[in-house]
C-alpha cells in the first residue's frame, strides 16, 4: 500500500484558509502549507500561551494573518470573500476538557457555533472546493471499550468539550446534506487522536506539563497515569488533513465524509508510558498522581483508521518513541535558542522522507 503522498504541485499557489492558525496544530499546518507553496491566510484569536509556537515560528512574517473571533460571522465572511480560498481547514476551537467544565457556554459557542459560522461563510463563497472540519477522537460516545472506534460509531461525549465536538460533527453533516450536495464544494470532518509535538504550551496537557516540570524542577501531577490514549506526532494527522483535502478536490462527494486519523494500535499507550519515556531523557523529572480527580475523563480511547488506510492510502509514519524523541528534541532546541522555523521545517522534511520510505 502507498503511504502518505503530499503532492507539492497540487498545493503550489493554492489559496488556503486556516482557522485557528495561531494554535499548536494550526501553526504547524500553516508552516507546512507555506513550505508546499500555498498562499496561506489564517483567522484566529491571538496566541493564548507564552511562549507560543505561532511566535516561535514567526508565522506572521510569511502568511496573511487575521486576528479575530470565530464567533464573528460578519468578519469571517468578509475575510472568506476577500481571500477566495480554494481549500479551508477549520481548526479554531476551545480544545481542552478541563476548561470546558469551567466555561461550557464559551466552549459550545466556539466549537459548535464557530463551525456553523465557518460553513455559513463558505456556502456563500463559490471558490471553495474543499473544507476539512477538524473535530476530535473524543466526539464518540465513549463506552470504555477495549476496541477502537470507527467513523460510523455513535457520537456523544461526556464532558462539554467532547460533546461539543460531537455536535460539530452533526453540524458538519447537516450542512453537507443541506447546502453542499451539488458537488462543487466537498465537506469532510477529521477526527485525530492525542496529538504531541514541539510547540504546545497549552494548560492541562501532558507534554506541556512535562516540559514545564522539567524547566522548573517542580513535581508533575498526573491525573490518570493508566489512561490509554492514541498518541501521535502532530505531523501525522496534519498529513491526513492535507491528503484528505487533495482527494476531496479530485474526487468530490466520494470522500466527503468523516475520517479517523490515529496511530498504529501498538502505539496506543497509557499516560505513564509517556512519563517514563521522558524520565529516561530527564532523570530528575518527578511526578505523582492525586488521590481524587474532580472531573470525569475517559480511561481508554482508541481509533480505527482502516477507512483512511483503504480509501485515502494514508497510514501512520512515526512510532510513538520516534514521535516522543522528536518532540523533546524540538523543546530542547527552543530552550537552547535555536531558530525554530528552521528546526520545524527540518522535522517536516524528516517526516516526508520517512513517509516515502514507508511506501
Amino acid at each position: 500500500m502507498e503511504s502518505v503522498v503530499i503532492d507539492k504541485t497540487f498545493w503550489q499557489n493554492k489559496s488556503v484558509l486556516i482557522t485557528g492558525h495561531t494554535g499548536f496544530k494550526g501553526s504547524w499546518l500553516s508552516l507546512w502549507l507555506t513550505q508546499l507553496g500555498a498562499k496561506v491566510t489564517g483567522y484566529a484569536l491571538a496566541p493564548n500561551t507564552t511562549p507560543s509556537i505561532y511566535e516561535a515560528l514567526e508565522l506572521g512574517t510569511i502568511i496573511n494573518s487575521a486576528m479575530a473571533d470565530i464567533s464573528d460571522l460578519s468578519m469571517l465572511s468578509e475575510l472568506v470573500n476577500q481571500t477566495q480560498p480554494d481549500v479551508v481547514f477549520h481548526l479554531a476551537a476551545q480544545s481542552l476538557v478541563k476548561p470546558s467544565y469551567l466555561d461550557p457556554v464559551g466552549t459550545y459557542q466556539t466549537n459548535v457555533m464557530g463551525t456553523v459560522n465557518l460553513l455559513e461563510a463558505v456556502r456563500h463563497c463559490p471558490s471553495v472546493q474543499a473544507v476539512v472540519v477538524v473535530t476530535s477522537d473524543k466526539c464518540y460516545e465513549n463506552h470504555e471499550w477495549s476496541w477502537p472506534y470507527r467513523e460510523n460509531d455513535r457520537l456523544g461525549g461526556h464532558d462539554p468539550y467532547s460533546n461539543s465536538k460531537g455536535c460539530a460533527e452533526l453540524v458538519t453533516s447537516a450542512y453537507r446534506q443541506s447546502f453542499f450536495m451539488d458537488n462543487k464544494t466537498a465537506i469532510a470532518s477529521a477526527r485525530a487522536g492525542n496529538v504531541i509535538g514541539g510547540g504546545d504550551w497549552s494548560e492541562y496537557r501532558l507534554i506541556p506539563d512535562l516540559i514545564k516540570a522539567n524547566q522548573t524542577g517542580h513535581s508533575l501531577e498526573i491525573r490518570h497515569p493508566r489512561a490509554i490514549r492514541p498518541w501521535q506526532h502532530v505531523l501525522e494527522p496534519l498529513s491526513g488533513y492535507l491528503l484528505l483535502a487533495q482527494h476531496m478536490v479530485e474526487r468530490g462527494a466520494e470522500v466527503a465524509d468523516a475520517w479517523n486519523f490515529g496511530p498504529a494500535m501498538e502505539d496506543t499507550k497509557p499516560v505513564d508510558y509517556i512519563v517514563e519515556f521522558a524520565q529516561q531523557r530527564w532523570p530528575s523529572l518527578d511526578w505523582f498522581a492525586p488521590q481524587h480527580n474532580e472531573h470525569h475523563e475517559a480511561s481508554i480511547l482508541m481509533l480505527d483508521c482502516s477507512k483512511a488506510r483503504q480509501q485515502l492510502h494514508w497510514q501512520p509514519v512515526w512510532h510513538i518513541d520516534d514521535a516522543l524523541s522528536l518532540t523533546f528534541d524540538w523543546y530542547d532546541a527552543f530552550y537552547s535558542g535555536k531558530p525554530m522555523r528552521e528546526i520545524s521545517l527540518q522535522q517536516i522534511q524528516q517526516f516526508v522522507q520517512a513517509s516515502k520510505r514507508a511506501r
